[in-house]
């Protein structure tokens, strides 16, 4: 299969180039690196074996049209994307231009290129609000009321989807993602609370917590995102599938787990509470299950244990 992923360069992004590569598959990397990093591909594309090719391209550029059409890939995998909700918050018009702008980009490209289908990233913690506690873990029939810039254009992605499905035939699956961490998440900038408190506990300096740390959070890990993604290139077609655990972690508890496993006896310092924070969140994965044969394997525990190992060899590399 010949595929193509935009934002390949990021976190999650370069964690799938690695997995599709490792089936055979033909890939091509789209990426402006403002938030990605070549050190993400360096062991996919030193592998003589693999076939990956790199386009340094913002996707709000025009030419990314030309460019996907010219790859002619089988399957785009779009993950590129301006995630900072406060970015979106602060800059719409930017986060429209990314978010929205750019991915009708991504879907001219991929209809001019002949393409079969489309893997959009969309976020199952914007999409659907602020949902009573009652709906927790949240099923993807929850209505749709994003509060934040950023929510409103994923939303407005998966309805362009929608539409270019019932209009040129162009097949897609949209995947709500939990929150995702996992090895190569930057601990700076708009980062997840994992990669942070990872960094901040091998350093030695203290883990801040905002609000009274009972906020909850459905923590994924990026290997099972990833397979979802891969399953989505031939399964749940013209589906809003949500990606997460179902279960809700408190902040206080994932610093309690991941300072255990860090070897690191000290108390978090707190902080007060960060305006528009979700009180608690949780994706139900129960329809990825059914139309992708998805489900979560990685525990907590697992988890937070090889983000700790990776960042332990980032420093000893470095």
């Amino acid at each position: 299969m010949k595929a193509l992923v935009t934002g390949g360069a990021g976190f999650i992004g370069s964690t799938l180039v690695d997995r599709l590569c490792a089936e055979g598959h033909a890939v091509d990397v789209v990426d402006d690196l403002s938030s990605g990093s070549l050190a993400n591909l360096a062991e996919a594309r030193a592998d003589r074996a693999s076939a990956v090719r790199f386009h340094q391209v913002d996707i709000r550029s025009p030419g990314v049209v030309d460019l996907i059409a010219r790859c002619e890939p089988e399957v785009v995998f779009h993950l590129a994307a301006q995630a900072d909700v406060r970015v979106s918050v602060a800059r719409p018009v930017f986060d429209a231009e990314v978010n929205v702008l750019g991915t009708l980009n991504v879907l001219e490209g991929a209809r001019a290129a002949g393409s079969r289908k489309v893997v959009f990233a969309s976020s199952g913690g914007t999409i659907y609000g602020d949902p009573d506690p009652s709906d927790l873990p949240v099923r993807e029939s929850h209505p749709q009321r994003p509060l934040s810039p950023y929510g409103v254009a994923k939303k407005a992605a998966g309805d362009y989807l929608a539409a270019y499905r019932e209009l040129h035939g162009l097949e897609f699956t949209s995947l709500a993602l939990a929150n995702v961490y996992g090895p190569r998440q930057d601990p700076h900038g708009e980062a997840g609370v994992v990669a942070i408190f990872a960094g901040r506990l091998l350093d030695g300096e203290p883990c801040t917590i905002f609000g009274d740390g009972r906020q909850t959070r459905d923590f994924v890990y990026v290997d099972d995102v990833v397979d979802a993604f891969v399953r989505a290139g031939h399964r749940g077609g013209g589906l809003l599938l949500n990606i997460g655990t179902g279960a809700e972690t408190s902040v206080i508890d994932l610093y309690t787990v991941m300072a255990e496993a860090a070897g690191v006896d000290a108390e978090p310092t707190y902080a007060p509470a960060r305006p528009g924070e979700l009180a608690r969140s949780a994706l139900d994965p129960g329809r990825a299950e059914i139309h992708l044969g998805w489900r979560p394997w990685t525990t907590l525990g697992e988890g937070v244990a090889a983000v700790l190992r990776w960042f332990r060899d980032q420093r000893r590399a470095g």
